[in-house]
C-alpha cells in the first residue's frame, strides 16, 4: 500500500484483479453459485482500507475498461460507503470526493448519474458542510453551458433533492444565504432550457421543496408559478406530469397560492386530465381529491362540473392493456403462487369508540387512471352531492343500455360508476334506487367476469338501503335476490369475481346483521363450500366473510344444525396447518369471531384451540432468543393473533376459560407480552389482560403488583402519541381489574391518577377512545379507594367531568359514576369549584338503569343544594345551558 503522504496511487495487480471480479460479478454466463462466490471474494477485499478508493479510480479513470464495468465499481462503492464512510481514513475520504467531482461531466450518461448518485449519499452521510468545495462545483458546472457538465450537476442536485432536501435549506458557515437560495434562480432559468433532460430534473428539483416550503421559494413564488405555466404545455410528458404534481401539491399545501390562478389552473388540469400519456392523466387527475380536501371555494370548481364528470366516466374505462383484463382470466382451480399473496397485516385488538379500520373498498390494489378516477368521483359526489346527477345519469344509461359484446368495458365503467356516487348522491338515486339495484342484480350473472365482479361491489355500496327494505315484502324479495346473487358469485369459478363476491358478502353481512338468521344454513353452506375450492389467497377472504357473519349473527350461530356445517371444515384447516404456517393468521381471526359468537358453545372447541395459542406463543417466545432451537423465525403476528383469539376465548366462554387458563402458563407468557418492545404485542397483550381480569381475576392475582405496573408505565411514556393504542388497552385493563380486586389496588392509585390527570388535560390532542377509557378507569379506581383519591379531586374534576359528559350509557359509565359519588362523600368541598361541569356531566345520561346509583346521583346534588346557600345554588343553575336544567329537574334539584 502507497504512503499515506504521497498521493494514493493504485497497484496494478490490485486494479486487475478487482476489474476481473467485477467482470465476472455482471456476466451473464456467471451461474448464481458463481456470483456468490464472487461477491465473498469482493468482501474480502472490502477489509482493505484502500478498497474503496479502488473503486472509485475504476469508475473515474478506467477508461480502457467497459462502461458496465465503471458503473458497477460506482455501485459498489455507493453501498460500501452507505455502512463504511464514517469508520473511513479521512485522506481516503477525501481521495474518493476529489475523483468524484471531477466525473460530474462524464462524456457518459450512465457514469454521470452513478456519480450522482454517490454523491448524494456523501451528503447524506455528512452534509454540505463535510464536503465545502461540492456547492461550488456544483454552481460551476450549472453555470457552464456545456451540456455535460449541467447535466450531470443537475442529476447529482436532483437526488440530493430528493433524499435530502433539508440539508440545501440550513445555514452553512462561510455563505451568506443558504444553499437553495443560491440554487433556486439556476433551476428557475432551465425552466426554459432547450434540453429536456434539464427541465425536467429542474422542475423535479424545486417540486422537492414545496412541503417544505423554505423562504427562498416562498418569496419567489410568482416565478416559480409563471414557470409552471410555461412548462404546461412541454412537448415531453414526463415534463408534464411533474407540472401536474407540483399542482397537486401546492393546492395541498399552499392553496392560498393558486387562488389567484385557479380557473386557469383547473382549466389546464381539465385538458390534462385527458392527456394521450396515462401517467400524465392520472397526476391530474389526483388534483380533483386534493381540490376537494384544501377548502378552497366550489364556485370555482362548480362550473367546470360538466366537462369534468365526462372526462372521469371515460377515464374509469379499463384500458385494453389493463392486467386486471389478463387477470380475470385466470381459472379459479389454478393454484396461487407464493407471490400472488399479498402480505397480510392483522390489527392488533383494541378496546375503545373509535378504532375503525379504513376498509379498501377496492378490489385490486395498483393504482391506475381509472381507480384514481372513480375515486375523484367518490369525493366529487360527496361535495358536490345531487348536482352530478344531471351531468353523469344520461351518460351511465347510454353506456348501460348498450348490451354489445364489444361495448362490456363501457357498461363495467357505468356499473363503477354507480358505485363511486353511491354515498354522495343517495338523496337524489333514492327515488330510482329500487330500480338500479333490479337492474345490477341480473348482471351478476354477465358472461363478462369483470362485470360480474364489479355489480358485486357497487350492490354492497347500497347494502344499507337494500337492508332497510327487508321490512315490506317487495324489499324483502330484493334483498333475498341479492343475497343469493352473491351468494351464487362466491361459487363463481373466476378468482376475481370470487374475491369481489366475498367482500360484497361481508359488507352485505354486517349491514344486515340478525336478519342473516333465517338464511344462516344456505349461507353456511355456501361459504363452506368456497371454502373446500379457494386457492390460498382468496380462503382468507372466506375466513373473513365466515368471521363477519359470526360477528353478525352473534349467538344465533350457536346450533347443532349449524355447527355441524360450520366447524368440521374449519377443525380440518386448523389441523392441517402448521405452528408456523402464515396462513394459520386469517383462521386464527376467524376463530376469534366464531367463540365470540358462540360463547359456551364454543366450551367443545376451546381446549385444542386454547392450549395450541399457548404453544405458539411459547414458540415464538424462544425464537425471539434462539430460533434454531425454536425451529422457527421469529415473527410477532403470531404472537399477536394468538392472544388476541384467547381474549375471544375470554369473551366468548366467559368463566368457563377459568379450568384452562388454571392449567396453563398463560399468566407468566402474559406479562412477558406486557413488556414486548413491539407495540402491537403490547397492545393485544393488555387488551387480554383487561378480558382475563374480568373473568378470572383470581388467576392473575399472584403477579397483580407487576401486571399494574407495566400497565401504568404504558400510560406515562414521552411518546404517548406513538403508542396510543397501548395505553388506551393499558389503561382500560387498570379499570377491569380495579372493579375486581377492588382495595388490592391501593399501592398504585396515586401513581395511575397522576398519569390519567395529563391525559385528560390534553383531551383535544389525543384520540376520543383513551380520553374516554381514562375517565372511566380513574372513576372506577375512585369508586374501590375513594378516601385515597378524593383529596386531589380539584385537580381533575373539570377535565374529568367534560370527558364523562361525552361517554355513552352503559355499565363502564355506571362505574364511573360510582367513583364519582364515592369521591364526593369523602370530600365535599373537592367538587365545588366545578360544579357546573359536574352537572353538565350527570345531564349527560340518557337514562341511569341502575336504582340505587340514581339515587347515588340526587343525593349527590341535593347534599350541593342544601350546602350552597344565600343563591350560590340558584347562580350556579342559571350558568347551565336550559336542555341541561331539563335532565337535572328529574332529581328535583
Amino acid at each position: 500500500m502507497a504512503e499515506s503522504s504521497a498521493p494514493w496511487q493504485p497497484r496494478e495487480e490490485g486494479f486487475r484483479e478487482i476489474c476481473g471480479l467485477l467482470e465476472q460479478q455482471i456476466s451473464h454466463s456467471s451461474s448464481s453459485a458463481d456470483k456468490s462466490q464472487i461477491l465473498q471474494q469482493l468482501l474480502h477485499y472490502s477489509q482493505y482500507p484502500d478498497f474503496n478508493n479502488y473503486l472509485a479510480f475504476i469508475l473515474a479513470r478506467a477508461e480502457g475498461k467497459s462502461v458496465e464495468i465503471r458503473q458497477a465499481a460506482g455501485l459498489l462503492l455507493k453501498n460500501n460507503l452507505r455502512t463504511a464512510y464514517k469508520s473511513m481514513a479521512p485522506v481516503n475520504q477525501q481521495y474518493i470526493k476529489s475523483e468524484l467531482l471531477p466525473c460530474l461531466g462524464a462524456a457518459d450518461r450512465h457514469i454521470r448519474s452513478t456519480v450522482g448518485t454517490i454523491i448524494s449519499v456523501v451528503v447524506q452521510l455528512e452534509g454540505v458542510l463535510g464536503w465545502p468545495e461540492l456547492l461550488q462545483a456544483l454552481v460551476n458546472c450549472l453555470d457552464s453551458n456545456d451540456i455535460n457538465l449541467m447535466e450531470g450537476a443537475m442529476d447529482a442536485l436532483s437526488k440530493i433533492c430528493e433524499d435530502i432536501p433539508q440539508v440545501l435549506d440550513s445555514d452553512v458557515s462561510g455563505l451568506a444565504e443558504r444553499p437553495i437560495s443560491i440554487l433556486l434562480p439556476k433551476l428557475y432559468k432551465f425552466f426554459q432550457s432547450p434540453h429536456a433532460s434539464l427541465r425536467k430534473l429542474s422542475l423535479g428539483s424545486v417540486n422537492q421543496y414545496i412541503m417544505l416550503m423554505p423562504t427562498a421559494l416562498y418569496v419567489s413564488m410568482e416565478q416559480y408559478l409563471q414557470g409552471l405555466f410555461v412548462l404546461a404545455h412541454d412537448p415531453v410528458s414526463e415534463v408534464r406530469k411533474l407540472v401536474c404534481a407540483a399542482f397537486v401539491q401546492l393546492i395541498e399545501v399552499r392553496p392560498s397560492f393558486l387562488e389567484p390562478h385557479l380557473s386557469n389552473v383547473i382549466e389546464y388540469m381539465l385538458q390534462v386530465n385527458k392527456d394521450t400519456d396515462d401517467e400524465v392523466a392520472l397526476e391530474a387527475c389526483e388534483f380533483w381529491s386534493a381540490y376537494c380536501d384544501a377548502q378552497l371555494p366550489l364556485g370555482n370548481l362548480r362550473e367546470f362540473l360538466p366537462r369534468l364528470v365526462p372526462v372521469l366516466l371515460s377515464n374509469m374505462v379499463y384500458a385494453d392493456d389493463d392486467e386486471s383484463i389478463v387477470d380475470a382470466e385466470e381459472d379459479g382451480s389454478l393454484p396461487d403462487r407464493d407471490q400472488d399473496l399479498k402480505p397480510r397485516f392483522h390489527s392488533s385488538r383494541f378496546h375503545g369508540s373509535d378504532n375503525a379500520e379504513d376498509d379498501d373498498d377496492d378490489i385490486v390494489n395498483v393504482w391506475n387512471l381509472r381507480k384514481c378516477s372513480a375515486a375523484a368521483l367518490d369525493i366529487l359526489s360527496n361535495v358536490f352531492g345531487d348536482e352530478l346527477l344531471p351531468t353523469l345519469m344520461p351518460i351511465v344509461q347510454v353506456n348501460l343500455s348498450n348490451t354489445d359484446d364489444t361495448a362490456w368495458k363501457d357498461r363495467e365503467a357505468a356499473v363503477l360508476a354507480l358505485g363511486a356516487i353511491a354515498e354522495g348522491c343517495i338523496h337524489g338515486l333514492y327515488p330510482h334506487l329500487s330500480e338500479i339495484v333490479t337492474f345490477l342484480i341480473p348482471l351478476l350473472d354477465d358472461k363478462f367476469p369483470l362485470i360480474r365482479s364489479i355489480s358485486c361491489w357497487t350492490l354492497s355500496r347500497f347494502s344499507k338501503f337494500i337492508v332497510q327494505g327487508i321490512g315490506h315484502q317487495k324489499g324483502y324479495e330484493q334483498f333475498d335476490k341479492v343475497l343469493m346473487g352473491l351468494l351464487r358469485r362466491i361459487l363463481d369459478p373466476n378468482k376475481r369475481v370470487q374475491e369481489a363476491a366475498c367482500s360484497a358478502f361481508a359488507t352485505l353481512e354486517e349491514e344486515a346483521a340478525e336478519e342473516l338468521a333465517p338464511r344462516l344454513e344456505i349461507i353456511l353452506q355456501h361459504l363452506m363450500c368456497a371454502f373446500g375450492k379457494y386457492q390460498r389467497r382468496n380462503l382468507r377472504i372466506v375466513y373473513d366473510a365466515i368471521g363477519t357473519l359470526a360477528d353478525a349473527v352473534g349467538e344465533e350461530l350457536n346450533q347443532p344444525k349449524y355447527l355441524d356445517i360450520l366447524m368440521p371444515p374449519l377443525i380440518a384447516k386448523w389441523q392441517q396447518l402448521s405452528n408456523s404456517d402464515k396462513d394459520i393468521f386469517p383462521l386464527l381471526e376467524c376463530f376469534t369471531s366464531v367463540a365470540q359468537a358462540l360463547g359456551n358453545g364454543f366450551s367443545q372447541f376451546a381446549e385444542p384451540v386454547f392450549q395450541r395459542c399457548i404453544s405458539i406463543i411459547q414458540t415464538q417466545e424462544l425464537a425471539k432468543v434462539d430460533s434454531v432451537s425454536a425451529g422457527v423465525q421469529y415473527d410477532k403476528e403470531f404472537v399477536v393473533c394468538c392472544l388476541d383469539l384467547l381474549s375471544g376465548l375470554a369473551e366468548g366462554l366467559g368463566s368457563g376459560i377459568e379450568s384452562l387458563v388454571s392449567h396453563s402458563n398463560l399468566r407468566d407468557l402474559l406479562l412477558q407480552c406486557c413488556i414486548d418492545y413491539a407495540s402491537d404485542v403490547r397492545q393485544s397483550a393488555f387488551a387480554l389482560l383487561g378480558d382475563l381480569a374480568k373473568v378470572c381475576p383470581v388467576h392473575l392475582q399472584p403477579r397483580l403488583s407487576e401486571f399494574l405496573d407495566v400497565a401504568v408505565k404504558q400510560l406515562s411514556t414521552p411518546n404517548l402519541k406513538d403508542t396510543l393504542s397501548v395505553a388506551n388497552n393499558a389503561c382500560w385493563a387498570i379499570g377491569e381489574l380495579a372493579v375486581k380486586v377492588r382495595q388490592e389496588i391501593a399501592p398504585v392509585v396515586l401513581t395511575v391518577i397522576s398519569c390519567l390527570v395529563p391525559i385528560l388535560q390534553h383531551a383535544e390532542e389525543l384520540n376520543k377512545s383513551l380520553i374516554e377509557n381514562s375517565a372511566i378507569t380513574l372513576g372506577r379506581v375512585a369508586w374501590v379507594c375513594p378516601e385515597l383519591v378524593a383529596p386531589h379531586m380539584e385537580h381533575f374534576m373539570e377535565p374529568w367531568c367534560s370527558a364523562l359528559s361525552m361517554i355513552r350509557d352503559d355499565v363502564e359509565k355506571e362505574e364511573a359514576f360510582r367513583g364519582l359519588c364515592a369521591m364526593v362523600k369523602v370530600n365535599p368541598s373537592g367538587a365545588l369549584g366545578s360544579l357546573v361541569f359536574m352537572c353538565k356531566a350527570i345531564a349527560s345520561w340518557h337514562e341511569i338503569r341502575s336504582e340505587d346509583l340514581h339515587n347515588d346521583v340526587s343525593q349527590v346534588l341535593h347534599g350541593y343544594k342544601q350546602m350552597l346557600i344565600n343563591g350560590v345554588w340558584d347562580q350556579c343553575m342559571s350558568a347551565l345551558e336550559p336542555p341541561v336544567k331539563d335532565k337535572l329537574s328529574k332529581y328535583l334539584v
